[in-house]
């Protein structure tokens, strides 16, 4: 009887574990994809919206995380650049189970303007 709930209970830790390892799967990409975001936006001179759009699209294929143009709405105000993206991504907690695991990113940068025509962001 002993076997039996031992069984179970490394079973049960087996999952915890998976579903803890799936999740940092997914955030792991998330908060290097926002990172990026942030010195993008930061740090984008007199970069177009368009510019910093692409670039926005570019991390996001970089780090493989699931943005296009209807889940990124990009804004500028005076020196603020605002971002925001939402996006969900399946998540397997338990082999069979998917659960679409919502992500969301808001970003209210300050832009700072380069002097005597430096380059802010690396091509």
């Amino acid at each position: 009887m002993k076997t039996i709930s031992t069984i179970i209970k490394l079973a049960i830790v087996a999952v915890l574990i998976n579903g803890a390892w799936q999740l940092f799967n997914a955030y792991w990409p998330f908060y290097k994809f926002k990172d990026a975001v942030n010195f993008t936006t930061q740090f984008r001179g007199d970069k177009s919206d368009e510019q910093i759009r692409a670039k926005i699209l570019e991390l996001a294929t970089q780090f493989d995380v699931p943005v296009n143009d209807d889940n990124l709405v990009l804004r500028r105000e005076e020196k603020h650049t605002i971002v925001d993206i939402s996006y969900k991504r399946d998540i397997v907690f338990v082999p069979g189970v998917k659960y679409a695991w919502p992500f969301t990113l808001h970003t209210d940068t300050f832009t700072y303007q380069a002097t005597n025509g430096e380059e802010l962001i690396p091509k």
